[in-house]
């Protein structure tokens, strides 16, 4: 089994030292680097070729998501899964907007922060459609709703029928069988309709799409959920 190499930047070295802990236990996850600000990223990246970052907000230099921003950038993005303590937090939204792949809170039980891990590294998003959403409902996200709807609405036009009923199935928070038991295709032409809608819209991920969905107020009203990081 080829381990997930795992970089983590957080300027709280005992922040750092928790999550090395907590993680290196696992037999199937290797730390290969730490980093204290935002500005050494880009260079332990390289350095190292990590899978997954799991990347800290606020830090004093370079914040988590200008470092978000630039590694999603990158031909050979790793994913970037922010640590917080909010939440809904403005940045924690903008980061999932620039392409980081959900969110873990610092006080998360262990156990979930290692799952996490390993479900971002195999492409799943650490974030429920029910998160999602509450994170945008709370946070004004700095544009005027009407706007933002509008914008999203015309990106979402530009894809075809069958696409846009997938991209609104991923809002949902349906899995590729649930799309495809849903909307009567195989599981592979859900993949086929998403890496399209993800090319088409120069989206990162299905957080990204969910994101987009909820903007153009095509989803249902969420009901009453509790948070976490399942997604």
């Amino acid at each position: 089994m080829t381990a997930i190499k795992v970089l983590l930047v957080d300027d709280d070295p005992l922040v750092r030292a928790g999550l090395s802990f907590m993680l290196g236990g696992a037999d199937d996850i290797e730390i290969v680097g730490e980093a204290g600000d935002g500005s050494e990223v880009e260079a332990l990246v390289d350095r190292h070729r990590p899978d997954v970052v799991l990347m800290d907000i606020r830090m004093p230099t370079v914040d988590g998501l200008t470092a978000t921003e630039t590694l999603r950038r990158r031909e050979d993005a790793p994913e970037v899964v922010v640590l917080t303590t909010f939440h809904a937090d403005e940045q924690v939204l903008r980061a999932l907007r620039a392409g980081a792949a959900g969110f873990v809170l610092k006080d998360t039980a262990p156990a979930e922060i290692v799952e996490a891990v390993r479900r971002v590294a195999a492409g799943t998003p650490v974030l429920s459609p029910s998160v999602t959403r509450q994170l945008i409902t709370q946070v004004a996200g700095g544009d005027p709703q009407q706007d933002r709807r509008e914008r999203a609405r015309a990106r979402l036009d530009s894809l075809g029928e069958r696409e846009r009923e997938v991209a609104v199935a991923v809002g949902r928070g349906h899995s590729n069988a649930e799309i495809a038991g849903e909307l009567y295709m195989s599981v592979a032409t859900v993949k086929t309709h998403v890496s399209r809608t993800l090319a088409k819209l120069g989206l990162n991920n299905r957080v990204q799409i969910a994101l987009l969905t909820h903007d153009a107020e095509l989803l249902p009203e969420p009901p009453e959920t509790g948070t976490g990081t399942g997604a």
